[in-house]
């Protein structure tokens, strides 16, 4: 018989029997593995959550507003006016090696519009609406290099030549949103023609003196007429957009929209914009188109700066 032991204070205390239940090893073992093992996956679930969260941010860095409704200034004062052109054609002697190869390709532009108009003066309003659809894309460049210089840096070539790549996929779209509005311009010249001007097909000399001395009246008016609702079409939907794809990597929808609010926010001004711009395009084709190697680029910085004005920077 087992002696009863003494406890600290010199008092016994009675033996307890010792547990003799079996210790299952194994599932103490798999127990402890699977804990670990959820260990693992909860750690790794945790690092593909947080590389997950730092590409969501770098994405949404690079994508469209989540707004269509981007704020714009408000109303502009018209002498603003002076201030795009004054700031354009400061980007203009300040890089004009740079933006030259810009001004040839409005000059070629001319040249393909002249020659239109000698030989199929019917289309010449599908034309002037693709010299006005075609110009804003090539200006690009021109708006590359006013922002690039507008940080402080050096203009190279390459780049603005290249700065479309920024927004492709955008920018295409709106090239062929415009490219709809181009087809109905055109077709819509063919029915003036069609329905106003007397004696069939004209030969160009016959339009210019159609122009000049007024003598099918109706046909001018109608001419006019139609040239200045899609030309309005254009620049309301286009006055920003382009600038604005290239700055933010907007989306096309709303680079239009955006455009289209800023005309209703100031509708006198954009408008004497429009106008400023077709009165210097006009005289820069007098003289055999050769003014477009100044006037394309300089327009095009001045773009960029109406858009500056139009639509504040991003905070």
């Amino acid at each position: 018989m087992n002696a009863p032991a003494n406890d600290a204070t010199g008092g016994t205390v009675a033996n307890k029997p010792y547990d003799e239940t079996p210790v299952d090893v194994g599932l103490i073992a798999l127990q402890a593995s699977r804990a670990a093992k959820a260990a693992r996956e909860a750690r790794a679930l945790a690092s593909q959550d947080a590389a997950n969260a730092g590409a969501t941010a770098k994405t949404e860095d690079k994508r469209a507003p989540d707004s269509m409704f981007i704020p714009i200034t408000g109303s502009i004062a018209p002498r603003e006016i002076l201030r795009w052109l004054s700031l354009g054609w400061q980007d203009l002697t300040g890089s004009y090696l740079t933006g030259v190869w810009f001004g040839v390709c409005f000059v070629a532009m001319g040249g393909l519009l002249g020659f239109v108009f000698m030989n199929a003066p019917a289309y010449l309003m599908a034309m002037i609406s693709g010299f006005l659809l075609i110009g804003p894309f090539v200006c690009v460049g021109c708006y590359e290099i006013s922002r690039t210089r507008e940080r402080g840096e050096m203009p190279r070539v390459k780049n603005a030549a290249l700065a479309f790549k920024k927004n492709t996929k955008n920018i295409a779209i709106f090239a062929a949103l415009l490219l709809v509005l181009e087809l109905l311009w055109g077709r819509a010249s063919l029915v003036v023609f069609a329905l106003f001007y007397q004696g069939g097909l004209p030969e160009s000399t016959d339009v210019l003196r159609a122009f000049m001395t007024l003598q099918n009246v109706p046909f001018v008016i109608a001419y006019l007429v139609v040239g200045a609702i899609f030309a309005t079409l254009v620049l309301v939907t286009s006055v920003v957009a382009i600038p604005l794809m290239l700055d933010r990597s907007t989306d096309a929808v709303t680079a239009a929209l955006t455009s289209v609010r800023v005309c209703l926010a100031s509708p006198v001004t954009l408008t004497l914009w429009g106008c400023t711009i077709t009165l210097l395009t006009l005289l820069a084709m007098l003289p055999a188109f050769v003014g477009l190697i100044l006037v394309g680029p300089w327009l095009g910085h001045a773009t960029w700066h109406a858009y500056r004005a139009l639509v504040p920077k991003a905070s």
